[in-house]
């Protein structure tokens, strides 16, 4: 069991994408991960290392009403006394992870992003999860994970830092969710509000 974690940063504001978008949510994102996608905006090398108890007293001083494990991947990293801890304050725990790793019982809300379309060896491990959320780069195809049981699906379009193609791939993921009912399109809510 981890005596200390590899900590990106620990910061308060909305959650801006999936089912819980719009929630004030306390992000505790960890430092490192088992995939390079090409799209992702977390620089790994950069980290404290924090106690369980360092955690906890910072997620303590933050209103919102959920804590939101990410990364990089958090999968690599946690256990469950760390969500039990995270639990006592009051707080609904919630993982964003890419599936490959196996995770504790006793988190309440697993979004599952899985990225084997952008990496290799990334096929996720999980067959269940709360919500799955697939990036969407128009060469991927959500129908891959019918296999995977969720609560709900949810299709959101690849940030490419390129505002033409972003908006092509978000009508085509709008035009997808409209012929398949069982996707949601999600949109990245802080990115377009311009927030953290």
């Amino acid at each position: 069991m981890a005596e200390t974690y590899r900590i990106n940063e620990i910061f308060y504001s909305i959650q801006g994408e999936g089912i819980h978008a719009g929630v004030p949510a306390v992000f505790v994102r960890f430092s490192g991960c088992n995939l390079k996608c090409p799209f992702c905006d977390t620089d790994h090398s950069s980290f404290l290392e924090m106690s369980r108890d360092e955690i906890v007293s910072e997620v303590k001083r933050h209103k919102g009403v959920i804590v939101v494990l990410t990364g990089g991947e958090p999968g690599l990293f946690i256990d469950a006394r760390l969500v039990s801890e995270l639990k006592d304050t009051g707080k609904k725990v919630c993982i964003e992870t890419n599936g490959t790793c196996a995770l504790p019982d006793n988190i309440d809300f697993v979004t599952m992003s899985p990225k084997d379309a952008f990496c290799s060896n990334a096929m996720p491990v999980l067959r269940r999860c709360d919500e799955l959320k697939i990036v969407y780069s128009g060469d991927n195809n959500p129908a891959d994970y019918d296999y995977i049981e969720a609560t709900f699906r949810v299709l959101q379009p690849c940030d490419t830092g390129d505002s033409l193609k972003n908006e092509k791939l978000t009508a085509a993921a709008f035009e997808y969710c409209l012929d398949h009912p069982q996707w949601r399109l999600g949109l990245q809510m802080h990115k377009l509000l311009n927030v953290r």
